[in-house]
């Protein structure tokens, strides 16, 4: 098994293979994927009748300061982490803000979150030491298999974080590419006549097919100004869950125009204008690094296969002349 596993021939048969998948599944995905919009407005709709039910029981509470909003969470992870105070050992003080910007909420995700935190290191670590002193050294000291369990238990450590910063990274891509769209919409609906609450609710129905996370926010927004004791908490929140400077300067529009009494019209106007150039002052960027990135693959890729087409007939041209010769 273990010259098997070793063999130069299998180890490239195998990540032929990987290749040969990944390519299919890379091609197949559009057509398999499917849209999650259905699947994430009736979650934000359970949100909204579980806040609903809880503000219900809150104002239903003698007394005061018996209600609660807040979730709970029973499962295994959440045992776990009370069992071994998983939450002191590896706090985080910005857990919860960081699994939001990802799109995870409430208590279970933030158990789960310190759960494989707990355990990715020792994950990491056992594979790499299965691999390195089981299977195959590498030729490697004993000293540098060692510091590399060490590294592998690191970066079992960090995979977590990793892991959530690329989802929120991805998700917050997706709501800035739609987010000056949306402004405007809310614009015409506010002009129009439309409440803000109406209006938040009626650009995130529309706004579901360019950017299903930002129709998601919209609506568990909507909600969340229902049903919070004040908006200021719904719209600080927003702000919060997208960590965006650009939707923050919004956010704080909104907070003023309702405290103060100011158009909200005119903020969202100037809100929406600011936006749009900070959406093409990012694609600008892009294209300005453009001919950087492009510098290794042409050296790599392109410059070979044209001296090939330029110098490939002039080789086959003096060969012919020699064999003559």
């Amino acid at each position: 098994m273990i010259e098997m596993l070793t063999n130069p021939s299998n180890l490239l048969s195998a990540f032929i293979a990987i290749v040969v998948f990944a390519t299919i599944v890379t091609l197949a995905a559009p057509v398999m994927s499917s849209n999650g919009l259905e699947g994430r407005l009736k979650s934000v709709a359970n949100r909204r009748e579980e806040l609903r039910r809880r503000s219900r029981e809150a104002l239903s509470q003698k007394g005061g300061g018996g209600g609660t909003l807040r979730h709970s969470d029973e499962g295994m992870y959440k045992n776990v982490v009370d069992r071994l105070q998983l939450s002191k050992l590896l706090e985080d003080p910005k857990v919860v803000d960081k699994l939001a910007q990802a799109g995870f909420r409430g208590p279970k995700p933030v158990s789960t979150f310190y759960f494989f935190r707990f355990v990715g290191p020792f994950v990491f670590a056992s594979v790499a030491a299965f691999y390195l002193y089981l299977i195959n050294g590498l030729g490697l000291l004993p000293i540098q298999k060692l510091a590399a369990c060490f590294a592998a238990l690191t970066a079992g450590y960090y995979a977590p974080n990793l892991y959530i910063q690329n989802i929120a990274q991805k998700r917050r891509e997706s709501i800035v590419a739609a987010f000056p769209d949306a402004l405007d919409l809310m614009l015409i609906c506010v002009e129009s006549g439309m409440s803000i609450e109406a209006a938040i609710a009626k650009v995130g129905a529309e706004v579901g097919s360019a950017s299903i996370e930002l129709a998601e926010e919209l609506s568990l927004l909507t909600a969340e100004l229902s049903y919070l004791p004040e908006r200021r908490l719904a719209y600080e929140g927003l702000a919060r869950r997208t960590n965006h400077p650009g939707i923050r300067s919004v956010v704080t529009a909104m907070i003023q125009a309702e405290r103060y009494g100011t158009p909200l019209g005119a903020a969202l106007r100037v809100m929406a204008k600011e936006n749009r150039d900070l959406r093409l002052s990012a694609a600008e960027k892009k294209a300005s690094a453009l001919p950087a990135k492009l510098t290794v693959p042409m050296i790599l890729f392109f410059l070979p296969v044209l001296f090939v087409v330029i110098m490939g007939p002039a080789i086959i041209k003096i060969q012919d002349v020699l064999k003559h010769r």
